[in-house]
């Protein structure tokens, strides 16, 4: 019996999707909650997990191509169908004689091997420290190669620290939190050493089965779900394969009354529930993000105006060259491009909504860089496509492609985040109606994009049904007066009820 995989609903602005990266391929045997496959939206991306046990014995939509919500991409086969197992290799395999058997168990422990120190990457000039945000590996755990080992968070972006050569892992001098600085030692790896396995799997049989609070165990869907509950990872009893903790176990977890221990049985009686609290710091990201959406507040005398877009032009030029577009330049055409390209061009109309305040100046920027709001696991980060000016709508589309997929991954560099004159957002994507963004400091405006909605519009005298979408510009009105801030939003909305205009330049 097989089980269909499909793509999950998506939200009501988002026409379809892109499959962005298999994680599986046909034939390989995956267990409950593993991630198979991301899925990518104009902003977000969806990873996709199994429901239970089981082999892959279909991919029907592959890397790149365009799908729509709950379209079926692929079959989970039993776990019975899988392919031969290790086991069934091992039988294959050549025996060993018995007089090799111990020369094995003798090399198992290996050698001690060179210890080679961790070290913070060299920090930018602009930033002082650093902090720890994950160790990946434990002392005592083998790594390989180009192995991610520990994650170093800075204000804005996340660095990877990769073991230089196999070995295994040594003692971590900074725990998960520590400040650190550029080039500080955190830790050593045993280069060339090797777990002694016989006698680890003598010692500890089950040691795999209860390691809950390893982060090998717990799946990104399962792990964001702890974290958002602010649960304990280590007291959840998985029932997955090889003990990992599902979304069953934590929402029976959650449902579970607290047990009292026996020794409180005598006590008078008190309320017992649920009712309890984590507290856990603040990320260097989302610290910093606080303290800027605060001094925008402060220091911005900010205003927000209003406006709605019929979107019904756009989709239809949409559905007409969307698999003509998609086949010419490999990649699926999405709204994000048309904001882009009208924004751009509304900036070359109002330099001073493209211009900044230094102190007791105005800069006026003769660029046209333009930062796109993305949401990360970790939080909100505003990367910056370049020379908007300069690119096609495909050019574009690829562009924030890139930089939401390395949002998504952790790998957004200072120059991704560097500079940046105006910034979009699309809450719409997630469902928001109407909002009054915040401005991005240093900027001086910023435009937020909502949900797409049918309501009733009148059109020459007559009530038709109709795509529309609010348009919020809060902007500091020290520097644009309300006839270039109210001018520069009626521009972008007569350029995307008309996109011809953002090709005639009208």
């Amino acid at each position: 019996m097989s089980t269909e995989i499909k793509v999950p609903v998506l939200p009501e602005s988002v026409a379809d999707a892109t499959v962005a990266t298999w994680h599986v391929s046909v034939g390989d045997k995956v267990s409950r909650d593993q991630n198979l496959v991301d899925i990518e939206t104009d902003k977000v991306v969806l990873e996709v997990v199994a429901p239970n046990d089981g082999v892959i014995t279909e991919i029907s939509q592959e890397e790149g191509a365009t799908v729509l919500g709950e379209q079926v991409i692929a079959l989970l086969g039993d776990a019975d169908a899988a392919p031969a197992s290790d086991d069934t290799a091992k039988e294959s395999a050549p025996a060993k004689s018995e007089e090799d058997a111990p020369a094995a168990a003798q090399s198992a422990p290996a050698s001690e091997g060179k210890e080679v120190d961790i070290k913070v990457p060299v920090l930018p000039e602009s930033v002082a420290d650093a902090t720890i945000a994950t160790w990946h590996v434990q002392p005592g755990e083998a790594v390989t190669r180009d192995q991610n080992l520990v994650d170093i968070e800075t204000d804005k972006v996340v660095l990877e620290v990769v073991a230089q050569d196999d070995g295994i892992m040594g003692e971590h001098i900074h725990a998960e939190g520590e400040t650190v600085l550029g080039e500080q030692v955190i830790g050593t790896v045993k280069a060339g050493a090797a777990p002694a396995k016989s006698a680890a799997k003598e010692e500890a049989p089950a040691a795999s089965s209860d390691s809950n609070d390893s982060s090998d165990v717990l799946t990104p869907s399962v792990r964001r779900l702890i974290a958002e509950k602010g649960l304990d990872a280590s007291k959840i009893k998985g029932t997955g394969k090889n003990g990992r903790v599902t979304k069953e176990d934590v929402d029976k977890f959650l449902k579970a009354p607290a047990a009292a221990p026996k020794a409180e049985a005598s006590a008078p009686a008190a309320p017992i529930g649920d009712r309890t609290q984590k507290r856990v710091p603040m990320t260097r990201l989302r610290k910093t993000i606080a303290n800027r959406l605060l001094e925008a507040k402060n220091s911005t005398a900010m205003l927000t105006t209003f406006n709605e877009v019929n979107m019904k032009p756009i989709m239809d030029l949409r559905k007409q060259y969307q698999e003509v577009f998609e086949k010419r330049h490999g990649i699926r055409l999405g709204f994000m491009s048309f904001y882009v390209k009208a924004v751009t061009e509304a900036l070359k109309r109002f330099p001073e909504v493209n211009a900044s305040i230094d102190g007791d100046d105005i800069v006026y920027h003769n660029y046209f860089d333009i930062s796109i709001a993305v949401s990360t696991p970790r939080g909100l980060v505003t990367p910056v496509l370049k020379d908007c000016d300069k690119l096609s709508v495909a050019e574009i589309e690829k562009g924030i492609r890139e930089l939401a997929l390395k949002g998504r991954d952790g790998k957004l560099s200072l120059d991704d985040m560097t500079g940046g004159n105006f910034t979009i957002t699309n809450g719409g994507v997630f469902g928001s109606l109407l909002s009054t963004p915040i401005i991005n400091l240093p900027q001086s405006s910023i435009l937020g994009m909502h949900k797409i909605q049918d309501r009733p519009m009148a059109v020459n005298g007559k009530v038709e049904i109709l795509p529309m979408m609010y348009l919020a510009l809060s902007y500091d009105h020290r520097q644009i007066d309300g006839k270039e801030s109210v001018g520069f939003l009626v521009t972008i909305k007569e350029l995307l009820e008309d996109p011809t205009r953002l090709l005639l330049d009208v």
